[in-house]
């Protein structure tokens, strides 16, 4: 996990969340605020602005930096749910960790989401798809990185039917059945992203 790594990183999930921008705008405008796109965009052009400076740091205290940056910057729910995230993973990852370690430590991160969000799964959230990946990992086997991304994908699309129970999406009710979460979508986004840049 060198420097080169970590930017090649931090560009391809800013790089994701920037081109994703305006679908999860609208994805976001039929069951919340309207505002994930753009609150997300904010947040990881504020990463990427301290991409030099994050990157020299060993990967748990890059990962923490991530995560302060998005707290600060992204604003709703999304900010203090996803700063939680990458501070997690960062207080439980190695410096260069193996994939076991990614695997006990997204454990970890979810329950943390988990806390700050007074979420669980099944509630149409961004767990919806941070659980699916997290076993993916633990069962591990070749390829990974191939197939991940088709995981967080499937996991995504199947919050369509789900009826929110948390986060703005559950003043709906019903209403909130037949539409994607945005905060799973942008999960799947980021998770994809991570994944074609360690696979390329």
């Amino acid at each position: 996990m060198d420097e080169a790594l970590k930017k090649k990183l931090i560009e391809a999930m800013a790089g994701t969340v920037v081109a994703h921008a305006d679908e999860l705008t609208a994805l976001d405008q039929a069951i919340g605020d309207g505002d994930h796109g753009l609150n997300m965009k904010r947040g990881f052009e504020a990463v990427l602005a301290e991409t030099d400076t994050i990157v020299a740091k060993p990967l748990p205290d890059a990962l923490k930096a991530i995560g302060t940056t998005l707290v600060m910057k992204v604003g709703g729910a999304s900010g203090p749910l996803y700063g939680t995230l990458f501070m997690a993973l960062g207080k439980e990852l190695p410096p260069d960790p193996t994939i076991a370690d990614v695997a006990q430590a997204l454990a970890a991160a979810i329950e943390a989401v988990k806390a700050r969000g007074k979420s669980d799964l099944g509630q149409k959230t961004m767990l919806d798809v941070l659980a699916p990946l997290q076993a993916a990992l633990a069962a591990g086997g070749a390829d990974l990185a191939a197939r991940l991304p088709a995981v967080a994908d499937e996991a995504a699309a199947a919050t369509v039917p789900l009826k929110a129970i948390r986060g703005r999406a559950s003043f709906l009710g019903e209403r909130s059945i037949g539409h994607m979460d945005p905060g799973a979508r942008s999960s799947a986004l980021l998770a994809t992203a991570i994944c074609n840049a360690i696979g390329a």
